[in-house]
């Protein structure tokens, strides 16, 4: 009983940190929903620690290298994408072989968090549940993850990674549109240095790829805003339902949507004519960049609190960086490094401010 107190209020303190500190781990996969379902904690009555309650350096190094592998795993994301694309398979396709090759372990999910235990047994879902998961499903998991697959045909893994990380700052903007909440002075100074950045790596890579990167940078910058939606409406379900059923169901509707998607604008004879890479690369897209990663950032929450395990997770832009050299053969420029430093600061100019950013709907 004591480690179940201790951990509970490792979440609430570290919630708060988290609400603040969006630092995303990977863009349009299980484990932000996850990671983003842990700062509802923050409505549980705080418990007081036990005096003698210490985490133990064995379980904090395990907990950090488990953040950590699960960071840059999802980091990797971007770069096997790219690494498909050179074998001509196209943005529809390539969605479509991720979620049905994760759809099994999206399925397997969603009964183990919904299955009766201690008997306790989950709230039915109700038909307004069903459409707010349909909704979900589409808005954050769906069409997100096909305008980043999309955007990803025309800009480096760099500049995307770069953009999704604008995530926050979107949240930010659209709790001032649609709920009225006042952007500080020291927030709108975060947001001008983060957009700098950007624009700053931007005209870097008009220089390199040409002008199809204003293309394939609005098809990002429009995932991150689908997110961002889904971010701001989906507390209420995640409070009903509980964050991992969530994650299965919404998960399992965008599976649909991408299988629908392929059937309707793909001839289904096309799959024998892939090239094998494309299909080992979307299986591990599928595995070690979604799954396995949702289950070490877990466990890597379990054992540090949200709010670490979120710092941790800082390392996922610098990881894609280093990725996209490595693996993509992509210029480390000062630019590209210049617009990063700009935008991470930025990032933690406007969740470290004294006035919150909200992430979720009241309601």
């Amino acid at each position: 009983m004591q480690r179940e107190r201790l951990i509970l209020n490792r979440y609430c303190v570290g919630v708060k940190a988290i609400g603040q500190v969006q630092r995303q781990f990977v863009l349009f996969s299980p484990s932000r929903a996850l990671v983003h379902a842990f700062k509802r904690i923050r409505h549980v009555p705080s418990l007081p620690l036990p005096s003698n309650s210490v985490v133990p350096l064995p379980s904090m190094a395990a907990g950090l290298a488990m953040a950590l592998l699960g960071a840059v795993a999802f980091s990797g994301k971007a770069i096997i994408v790219k690494l498909a694309y050179r074998h001509g398979v196209d943005a529809i396709t390539l969605l479509m072989l991720r979620m049905l090759l994760a759809l099994p372990f999206f399925l397997a999910m969603a009964w183990w968090a919904g299955r009766p235990r201690r008997a306790v047994v989950p709230p039915v879902l109700a038909r307004k549940d069903a459409l707010g998961v349909v909704w979900l499903g589409f808005t954050g998991y769906y069409l997100a993850s096909f305008l980043d697959f999309a955007g990803l045909t025309y800009i480096s893994a760099s500049f995307e990674r770069l953009v999704l990380y604008l995530n926050p700052t979107l949240v930010l903007i659209l709790g001032a549109f649609l709920y009225r909440r006042p952007i500080s002075g020291v927030q709108w100074a975060g947001l001008a240095i983060s957009y700098g950045g950007v624009l700053l790596v931007f005209g870097h890579e008009v220089r390199l790829t040409g002008d199809d990167v204003w293309l394939g940078a609005g098809l990002v910058f429009a995932s991150a805003v689908s997110y961002a939606l889904y971010l701001s409406y989906s507390g209420e379900l995640v409070r009903r339902l509980g964050a991992l059923r969530l994650v299965g169901l919404a998960s399992c509707v965008a599976c649909v949507f991408c299988i629908g998607q392929f059937a309707l604008l793909r001839p289904v004879s096309g799959l024998l004519a892939l090239d094998a890479s494309v299909w080992w690369l979307s299986a591990v897209n599928a595995t070690a960049c979604t799954v396995v990663p949702v289950v070490l950032v877990m466990m890597g929450i379990e054992r540090l609190g949200a709010g670490l395990a979120a710092q941790v997770g800082m390392v996922g832009p610098m990881s894609t960086l280093a990725m996209a050299a490595l693996f993509l053969d992509e210029p480390l420029t000062p630019w590209v490094l210049g617009g990063t430093v700009l935008v991470m600061g930025g990032v933690f100019v406007c969740t470290r401010s004294k006035t919150p950013v909200h992430i979720f709907h009241k309601g």
